[in-house]
């Protein structure tokens, strides 16, 4: 049964309340009691929003993140119809994990979840797709400019650009350096405005 509009709210607020909690604490230390008392929720109404227990408040919280991801590129993120748009939103992705520091609560809530669970992998694709499509609609807009050549393979542009972008992430989160991370972007944006090699 779909959730009123003030149990949607309930539902968001536990959510972000728990998304909170485990900033704070660590998701390895946060309990159901850390989110009771932050949210102001009985365990009784928390369990009606989230019958499957903890599990599955940590699933709801990793899409909240993953969402975050995305949210935290605009409006760069869908707009990138210029060179210099390119560039904010490259300035932008580095910002954002410059002020995230070494950890990333999508990374520790998706482990503690597992890389094999069915849900997380599933916000885990659901994040990369919508990323690669917002990359290659960029890179489309470009070639109807003829900024990029019309030849580059779009989708497989924006899969190179965002494994290159992940890769970065994951070098800063284990060393705290975001070399890796600006090199792969300026490189990734660098080959899009390559010209194609004349016969």
């Amino acid at each position: 049964m779909p959730l009123t509009r003030k149990g949607a709210a309930t539902r968001q607020r536990i959510v972000e309340g728990a998304a909170s909690e485990m900033r704070r604490l660590g998701v390895f230390s946060l309990t159901l009691d850390d989110v009771l008392r932050r949210t102001g929720t009985s365990k009784s109404q928390l369990f009606h929003y989230f019958p499957g227990g903890k599990d599955e408040l940590l699933l709801a919280v990793a899409r909240y993140e993953a969402s975050g991801v995305l949210g935290d590129q605009q409006p760069e993120l869908s707009a990138l119809n210029s060179w210099s748009a390119w560039r904010s939103w490259r300035d932008k992705v580095v910002e954002r994990y410059r002020d995230q520091g070494p950890n990333c609560p999508l990374n520790a809530v998706m482990g503690q979840l597992g890389p094999t669970s069915e849900g997380a992998r599933a916000v885990v694709r659901e994040l990369y797709a919508q990323w690669q499509g917002e990359l290659a609609a960029g890179i489309r807009s470009m070639q109807s400019q003829g900024e990029i050549e019309p030849a580059l393979d779009a989708e497989r542009g924006a899969r190179a650009l965002l494994a290159g972008v992940q890769g970065g992430v994951l070098i800063h989160l284990t060393t705290g350096s975001l070399e890796h991370l600006e090199a792969a972007l300026d490189q990734g944006i660098e080959f899009l405005r390559r010209p194609r090699a004349q016969a």
